[in-house]
């Protein structure tokens, strides 16, 4: 059976591992929760009053799972330490690493191609059955992480033209006010008050090398 693994990096490209930073763990979680979220404003293009739901953000993806670690000897005969366990773990995910001035960034591989890439949020520890002189002897660690993508890589994958940002455009052949509007607000019917906002009385024809003004969209919350 492959078992979960966790490893740390001191980059945020994930290509330098951190020297004795993995570890494997003793069981394979019962279950994985992998959430992924999209984020909406409700907008509405200049001087119109219909508003509809615009695309804002995709947050970070989240992965969270429970870890048993059970040094009883029942389920690994050489990991009898939780101690040593812990510590191990704390040091991979959890712990200020000082060349970096931060903690490590995580990559959690499980099953044959599944690998998720990211930063701790939080971990808890439960101590669940102990020795009669009261050392503990097996935990349930529960971990949460954001996933994580460089700036380099996040730059590379913003959308250029997003409806929340002001936008000046240079008119080429074939351009149009319905295609401009389709472009930044994924929607050609707002060519009307593209035209208004910059003055044109004529746009079924743009004259290449004109200079549109594209506004960002309003947030209905905010008029």
């Amino acid at each position: 059976m492959i078992k979960m693994q966790l490893v740390a990096y001191s980059d945020d490209g994930f290509s330098n591992a951190v020297a004795n930073g993995s570890y494997t763990v003793m069981i394979n979680p019962e279950s994985l929760k992998w959430d992924r979220s999209i984020q909406y404003n409700e907008q509405q293009a200049p001087d119109s009053g219909k508003a509809s739901s615009k695309y804002k953000v995709t947050p970070a993806e989240k992965l969270s799972f429970d870890l048993v670690i059970d040094c009883t000897g029942v389920v690994d005969s050489s990991r009898v330490d939780l101690p040593t366990e812990l510590n191990q773990l704390k040091k991979v995910v959890y712990d200020y690493n000082g060349d970096i001035h931060r903690p490590n960034f995580v990559t959690i591989s499980w099953g044959k191609n599944t690998t998720f890439e990211g930063i701790l949020d939080s971990i808890n520890t439960t101590f669940n059955y102990f020795k009669p002189d009261g050392t503990p002897l097996r935990a349930k660690v529960s971990l949460s992480f954001s996933s994580y993508t460089d700036v380099a890589t996040a730059a590379k994958e913003e959308n250029k033209t997003s409806p929340d940002l002001t936008h000046l455009i240079s008119v080429s052949a074939g351009d149009s006010l319905p295609g401009i509007s389709q472009d930044i607000y994924s929607s050609p019917e707002y060519y009307v008050q593209l035209a208004k906002y910059n003055d044109l009385n004529k746009f079924r024809a743009l004259a290449i090398g004109t200079a549109i003004t594209v506004p960002p969209l309003v947030n209905e919350g905010n008029q």
